[in-house]
């Protein structure tokens, strides 16, 4: 069973926009295929995203509240201590976290950000994968 970690953005795809390129990632969670590590932190950090008004209208477009993704979040991750600072550095300070944990769990990590996504050679060093999807 793939160990994952999932930023921000992917999140919001898979709970909030229902994005396609999500569809593996939804069915490996709701099947229990794949574990998702998450911390306080980055569940605070989707609760305060969740309130931008660019997504609060998304939310009304798709008919969903603030609540039902942080339900679904609650639903699907395991909420780890925060890891130690690993020994790469992201050079966008906001993705630092979503690296650290996998680093620590050495386990994939799924994000669309381009600072994380350049890191993937370094990061392989530590047996992280970084990837925009997650595999079919």
């Amino acid at each position: 069973m793939p160990t994952l970690v999932l930023d921000t953005n992917i999140v919001l795809d898979l709970f909030v926009f229902s994005d396609v390129r999500t569809r593996a990632l939804h069915e490996h969670l709701e099947q229990g295929r794949a574990e998702w590590l998450s911390t306080a932190p980055m569940r605070d950090e989707l609760e305060r995203v969740l309130a931008y008004a660019h997504i609060e209208s998304r939310l009304y477009f798709y008919r969903l509240q603030a609540g039902d993704v942080l339900a679904r979040f609650d639903r699907h991750a395991r909420i780890v201590d925060v890891p130690g600072k690993a020994p790469v550095t992201c050079k966008d300070p906001d993705d630092q976290k979503f690296i650290d944990l996998a680093v620590a769990h050495r386990c994939m990590l799924l994000s669309k950000d381009a600072a994380v996504l350049a890191m993937t050679k370094r990061l392989a060093q530590f047996e992280v994968i970084a990837a925009p999807v997650m595999p079919a």
